[in-house]
C-alpha cells in the first residue's frame, strides 16, 4: 500500500473532497493536491435545486468542509485552476501554469449540462452554485419561467418556482415527466402533482428555437416567457481523460475498483462509468449518493485496499408535500407493484423484472430505504419475490428476503 508520494485529485467536487478526506482518514501521509476550476470550496449539489431556491438553506451550508479543514488536513487546494492536460506517460498534470507530478491520480471531473443553441441572457442552466444563485434571483422577480425538460432538475425547480409564486410551463418530448426512469404510470403521478400546483405542461413537444423572450416549439407554437431554464440532462466531462489516452465511452471507463485503463489513474463521481458486478455492466450515476460514496471507494483503491463497487443507485427529492427516495434502476418491461396508497401519495412502488426487484421508491413512507436496497441486492443473486406478498403492507419487507 502506498503510504507516501503525491496523490492528485482533479475535480474539487463532493467526490473529490470525500476522496481527500478518506486518504487522510486512512493514514496516507503523502502529498494530497485537490484541483478545481471553480473559485469556491467543494460543495454538495442537492440544495442547488431544493433548499437554496426555497430559501431554507444558505450557500455556506452546502460546503463539504470549511477552509480550515483543508489546512488542518494538509490538503493543498488549487481552486480557480483548470487542469488542461494529463501526461500519463510522464505522470504529470498541467494545472494552470504549473506541472504537478503524481503517483496516483483521481479524475472527479463531473458532468456538464446539455445545452440548446440560441437564446440570450434569459436562458439559464443549473449545475453549479453560481447558477443556483442566479436562478434564485430570477425567481425573486416573479414573472414566467419556461423549463425545457421534465427530469429531476426540471421538476424540482418547477416546485420551488411555484412555491415562490412564479408561473411555470414545462416542455418535454415525453408523454409524462420522468418517463425514462419511472415509466408512464408513475410519471403520471408527478404530472398530476405539479398540475395541482399550477404547472402547465407541454408534453410530446421539442424546442425548435430559443428566441429572446420566445420559445418556439416543434409544432410552431410560440411560448412567451421571461426566463428559460434548460434542464435536458448532463454529459460527462471526459475530454481530459480522452486526451490522456484513457478508455472512455459514456464516461471514463473504470473497473469495479474505479481503476481506469491506466493503472495509476482512477475515476469517481458523475464522470465514472463503473463496472458493477450486480448489474453485469458498466453504469454511470449522476446522483449525490454516488459522488458521496464513490470518491471514498476510489481513494481506498488508490491505497491498494479497495473492494468491488456494489452500491445501489439512490436518489431523493422533495416536491411540494411529496417526499421520495428512489433506489435501483428501471429495466424495460418491469412490472409495477404498489404497496400502499398511490393515489394518496403514501406508498412504496416497486419495479419487478421476472420476479426480481430492480427498483423501489418510497413516497412519504420513511425508514425503508435499506430494506428496499436489500431486496434489490438479493435480486443481483437471482432472488425472486412473490408480488402479492410484496404488495401487502402487512407483510414486513424483511420477510421477503432470502
Amino acid at each position: 500500500m502506498p503510504g507516501t508520494g503525491t496523490f492528485v485529485i482533479v475535480g474539487a467536487s463532493l467526490a473529490g473532497a470525500k476522496a481527500a478526506e478518506t486518504l487522510r482518514a486512512e493514514g496516507f501521509a503523502g502529498r494530497v493536491v485537490l484541483v478545481g476550476e471553480e473559485e469556491r470550496l467543494p460543495y454538495e449539489r442537492p440544495p442547488l435545486s431544493k433548499g437554496l431556491l426555497l430559501g431554507s438553506a444558505e450557500p455556506e451550508s452546502t460546503l463539504v468542509h470549511d477552509r480550515e479543514w483543508y489546512a488542518a488536513s494538509d490538503v493543498e487546494l488549487r481552486l480557480g485552476t483548470r487542469v488542461t492536460e494529463v501526461d500519463a506517460e510522464r505522470r504529470v498534470v498541467r494545472a494552470g501554469d504549473d506541472e504537478i507530478a503524481y503517483d496516483r491520480l483521481l479524475l472527479a471531473t463531473g458532468s456538464r449540462p446539455r445545452r440548446l443553441l440560441g437564446g440570450d441572457e434569459n436562458v439559464l442552466y443549473l449545475r453549479g452554485l453560481d447558477d443556483s444563485l442566479r436562478l434564485l434571483a430570477v425567481l425573486g422577480t416573479g414573472g414566467h419561467l419556461t423549463i425545457i425538460g421534465s427530469g429531476w432538475i426540471g421538476l424540482e425547480v418547477a416546485a420551488a418556482a411555484r412555491e415562490r409564486g412564479v408561473a411555470v410551463t414545462v416542455v418535454a418530448p415525453e408523454a409524462v415527466p420522468l418517463q425514462r426512469v419511472m415509466g408512464e404510470r408513475i410519471g403520471g403521478v408527478f404530472a398530476d402533482l405539479h398540475r395541482e400546483h399550477g404547472v402547465d405542461f407541454r408534453f410530446g413537444s421539442g424546442v425548435q428555437e430559443l428566441r429572446g423572450s420566445e420559445v418556439v416549439l416543434d409544432g410552431g407554437e410560440i411560448l412567451r416567457t421571461d426566463h428559460v431554464l434548460v434542464a435536458i440532462g448532463a454529459e460527462p466531462n471526459v475530454g481530459l481523460a480522452r486526451r490522456a489516452g484513457l478508455a472512455v465511452g459514456d464516461g471514463v471507463l473504470v473497473d469495479a475498483l474505479h481503476r481506469t485503463s491506466d493503472p495509476a489513474i482512477f475515476a469517481a463521481g458523475d464522470v465514472a462509468a463503473v463496472e458493477h458486478p450486480g448489474y453485469g455492466e458498466r453504469i454511470r450515476v449522476e446522483h449525490w449518493a454516488n459522488a458521496l460514496h464513490s470518491g471514498p471507494a476510489a481513494a481506498l483503491s488508490m491505497l491498494g485496499r479497495g473492494s468491488p463497487w456494489t452500491n445501489v443507485p439512490y436518489f431523493f427529492t422533495d416536491q411540494y408535500d411529496l417526499g421520495m427516495e428512489y433506489a435501483g434502476r428501471l429495466t424495460p418491461g418491469a412490472t409495477v407493484v404498489i404497496r400502499g396508497d398511490l393515489a394518496g401519495r403514501e406508498c412504496i412502488v416497486f419495479w419487478v423484472d421476472h420476479g426480481r426487484v430492480v427498483a423501489g421508491m418510497n413516497v412519504n413512507v420513511w425508514d425503508v430505504t435499506d430494506q428496499i436496497q436489500d431486496l434489490i441486492r438479493a435480486g443481483f443473486h437471482g432472488h425472486r419475490v412473490d408480488e402479492i406478498r410484496l404488495a401487502d403492507p402487512d407483510v414486513p419487507l424483511p420477510e421477503l428476503l432470502p
